[in-house]
């Protein structure tokens, strides 16, 4: 029998969401075992003077817990 757990992170990135996704699974495949997937939960951006500084999201990341 298979048990997977569902674990949030929070990433973020100045290039974009589409980088900020992807450097918050890289991380999360470093630190955890077995990561088969994630979905974005929420997506936010940081703004200083009226401009885009930074792009956050927040990721459900799923991982299957070893025997």
């Amino acid at each position: 029998m298979t048990v997977a757990r569902v674990t949030e992170i929070i990433a973020g990135s100045r290039a974009g969401f589409d980088d900020a996704i992807r450097s918050g699974v890289e991380r999360a495949h470093r630190t955890l075992d077995n990561v088969q997937g994630a979905w974005v939960k929420d997506m936010k951006v940081v703004c200083e003077d009226g401009k885009i500084v930074e792009y956050r999201v927040g990721l459900m990341v799923t991982f299957i817990l070893n025997d």
